[in-house]
């Protein structure tokens, strides 16, 4: 009998994404997460990419080791900073660590004038710069 191809479903995204986005916020690779888990860091891009599910048992050693709560890989957003004044960020607007610290360094600008010219240099450039597939 054959197994029919699993697509990942949205919840199976959005905890691999959630994954992703917090190992990247503790600057942890998948190989580090992969040996502390027990388990390739090949499992843990298939994770992230939301090609397989995540068990049951493996999400509170997953939240521990990044010192969150379950429910918080469940969450569209994760926290990007600790303390007082505490930032999140969607998880999708994490997809590297480039865009982490462009986000993290962002939010530590209170002058509204500057975030407002940066948001416009950012949009300049983006509009500037050809497309290019990934």
């Amino acid at each position: 009998m054959k197994k029919k191809g699993r697509r990942p479903n949205s919840a199976d995204i959005q905890i691999g994404e959630s994954i992703r986005a917090h190992r990247l916020i503790v600057g942890m690779s998948q190989g580090d997460l992969g040996r502390r888990l027990g388990v390739s860091f090949q499992q843990i891009q298939k994770y992230e990419k939301g090609m397989n599910r995540v068990g049951a048992g493996r999400l509170p050693q997953i939240a521990k080791i990044f010192d969150i709560p379950v429910s918080a890989l469940f969450d569209a957003n994760a926290v990007t900073s600790t303390g007082a004044s505490t930032r999140s960020a969607p998880v999708k607007l994490i997809p590297d660590r480039n865009t982490l610290k462009l986000l993290t360094a962002f939010g530590g600008i209170a002058h509204g004038k500057i975030r407002h010219s940066l948001v416009d240099l950012v949009d300049a450039i983006a509009k500037a710069t050809p497309k290019t597939p990934r």
